[in-house]
């Protein structure tokens, strides 16, 4: 019998079969890889390195400073091409900073202890709660059924929906994905007019594009708005620029220009990008069959309204609210005998701030307040608004509206409290180090040389901030990276210190829909589907133009931000 039917046959392989298995596997190695994308990592870490060992350092700097600044324009590079996410392209850029000993550790991480990082994490839990119990959801739906028999006026309820709430939940993204996108799409559908098809014109695009631009005035309009309105005030005290009453003296200037392009950017958009549909009698109708299926309020919403008010409230009072504790608690225990009452104490010992504050107190019960006292009660009533957030926080848990799961569950608060840490810590140490400084004189200098008036250097520098947004992907990245830069150069120009502050914070929000990668909430509303590419960019230019001409001009010809500038302000 025959073995050759068992014997094993030779199998030979051409040399175009090995070269294609090979470069297969090599395919699919790659398509595999899973960490930073090899050539947005190449660049960002090449941009550094020939700054750092090509370029001469100036000498004005130490070489710790060009050091610094190396690794300061590999991280910008990074939050621009994103060779990782941003928290960890943050943490490697750290890394490389303390293994070349740029910046001690101890240093590193000391901006983590930064009151306004935590205020913004608290923020981010806070308005999980206002998601999460059916307020926003409710507010927004009272809106519409009030305004929203044709579709000018549902625009105009969605906007002013979000202008109610935005103080209460400071991120833009979140309103937009988690509230009024669900609330738009369901609007549009309602209305046949559905994503990426030619019925997308009929409802759905307007009310999306609408909704976008309107949300960046949105969140200029309040403090608390947004996570980079409390960032760039903090970079503004990094540079010596420190602002009194923060969330009362930003919403005093803001308050005009944002209500003027809230009510315009829905009727702008209404004649150059309009509807099909003019009239939308069904919308209301579906609002308040929502709102019946919804009940009554609820008391876990009861309690999200009180305690978001009384927050609000000691934001928007700050220290009024405080020093007329202190008057009343101080005039008591005056007259109570608690303190002292000599003439050579008052003199001698009296803190000079609770003397001018409660001058006409001290006079009608003939008692003074020694220094010990007036700190210790300061101390006791002061709170600050990371210690009022804290409070709001402490209450929704107390009461249930959010657990701590919740709270360990807010994944963009986390990563907000790492990547803030490392650009503010980083941030903080160049303007140490004197980069800040040199960077701004130098640009200083150039806008000195062409003789130009302090408004046309202002012009310049702002649009030039404003613009330059196309190169980002994270507004509190731009305002990371060149807030620092942008309002030192307006200061090295003589430019008043509250128009440079508050209108670079403004603009930080407005050029958030200049693109559809602009920001979050410019992602979420155009993954929807229903605004096409080429219309994004027609009317985030169209709208930034206007923006800049409402919120540049109007502020200047009311006089309001030379005038807060002498009482406001102080270097």
């Amino acid at each position: 019998m025959s073995t050759l039917g068992n014997s094993p046959l030779p199998i030979t392989t051409s040399p175009t079969a090995t070269a294609t298995s090979a470069t297969n596997r090599h395919r699919f190695s790659l398509s595999k890889w899973k960490g930073a994308k090899p050539i947005p990592l190449a660049i960002s870490l090449a941009i550094g390195l020939l700054f750092r060992f090509t370029v001469p350092k100036p000498h004005q700097l130490s070489t710790i400073a060009s050091q610094l600044l190396a690794i300061f324009l590999t991280t910008i590079c990074g939050l621009i091409l994103s060779p990782l996410p941003v928290g960890a392209w943050a943490f490697l850029s750290l890394t490389i900073a303390v293994i070349t000993k740029t910046i001690t550790f101890v240093a590193t991480f000391a901006a983590f202890t930064n009151e306004v990082i935590w205020l913004i994490v608290v923020s981010f839990f806070s308005s999980r709660g206002f998601i999460k119990t059916g307020l926003g959801d409710r507010v927004a739906l009272c809106f519409v059924s009030w305004l929203g028999k044709d579709t000018l006026g549902l625009s105009y309820g969605l906007a002013l929906s979000e202008a109610a709430i935005s103080s209460a939940i400071p991120s833009t993204t979140a309103r937009a994905g988690g509230i009024f996108l669900p609330i738009i799409k369901s609007l549009a559908v309602s209305a046949d007019s559905h994503p990426k098809d030619h019925s997308s014109r009929k409802l759905g695009a307007y009310l999306i594009q609408t909704q976008l631009q309107a949300s960046n005035s949105s969140s200029a309009l309040f403090l608390t708005a947004a996570a980079n309105n409390l960032l760039c005030l903090k970079l503004a005290e990094g540079l010596g620029v420190k602002t009194s009453s923060k969330w009362l003296t930003w919403f005093k200037v803001s308050s005009i220009p944002a209500i003027i392009s809230l009510l315009a950017s829905p009727t702008i958009l209404y004649k150059i990008f309009p509807p099909e549909m003019k009239n939308t009698p069904d919308a209301p109708l579906m609002a308040r069959r929502k709102l019946e299926q919804m009940g009554p309020i609820k008391s876990d919403q009861w309690v999200m309204m009180i305690v978001m008010l009384v927050t609000v409230s000691l934001w928007i009072s700050g220290s009024d609210v405080k020093r007329s504790l202190l008057r009343c608690l101080l005039h008591s225990l005056s007259l109570a005998g608690i303190l002292q009452q000599t003439e050579e104490t008052q003199s001698r010992a009296l803190s000079e701030e609770v003397f001018v504050l409660f001058q006409s107190d001290v006079k009608r019960s003939s008692f003074c307040f020694n220094r010990e006292h007036s700190v210790k009660l300061r101390e006791a009533l002061g709170l600050a608004s990371g210690i009022t957030a804290m409070l709001g926080l402490s209450l929704l848990l107390a009461f249930g509206i959010l657990t701590w799961d919740d709270c360990l569950s807010e994944k963009s608060a986390w990563d907000t409290l790492a990547w803030f840490g490392v650009l503010i810590g980083m941030a903080t140490q160049l303007t140490t180090l004197g980069v800040v400084a040199w960077m701004s004189n130098v640009v200083a200098n150039f806008l000195n040389s062409l003789s130009l008036h302090w408004f046309g250097a202002f012009c310049i520098l702002l649009g030039t901030y404003y613009f330059i947004h196309d190169l980002f992907a994270s507004q509190t990245a731009h305002v990371a990276a060149l807030y620092p830069a942008f309002l030192g150069m307006c200061l090295a120009s003589k430019i008043p210190n509250l128009l440079a502050t508050l209108l670079l914070g403004y603009f930080s929000n407005l050029f958030g829909a200049l693109t559809h990668y602009s920001s979050g909430q410019a992602a979420v509303y155009y993954g929807a589907g229903y605004v096409e590419l080429r219309d994004v960019f027609k009317m985030g230019i169209t709208i930034a133009l206007i923006n800049i001409a409402i919120w540049g001009l109007v502020g200047l010809a009311g006089g309001r931000f030379l005038a807060f500038t002498k009482t406001e302000i102080s270097k």
